[in-house]
């Protein structure tokens, strides 16, 4: 039940992020990147405080980011 949660709330940290990179597209790339990380690190470190196992978290974080990032790479294809 905690993994299933932590994958909901990284979901909408992922949902977050691509929001705010919607909103910043004049921004450089290098801040996008920058603001990725950000992300990522609070997707851990959000994880971690739920799992409380760093490696279960990294593992978790990898799958809901690598879920989210194939759900819209196919939305987009489809619209």
């Amino acid at each position: 039940m905690r993994t299933y949660t932590v994958i909901i709330i990284q979901f909408m940290i992922w949902s977050g992020f691509t929001f705010i990179e919607w909103l910043s597209t004049l921004d450089w790339y290098i801040y996008k990147i920058i603001m990725f990380f950000i992300f990522l690190y609070l997707a851990v470190v959000i994880g971690n405080q739920f799992i409380r196992s760093t490696r279960k978290t990294i593992c978790i974080t990898f799958i809901s980011l690598s879920l989210y990032s194939l759900l819209h790479i196919v939305l987009l294809n489809i619209w």
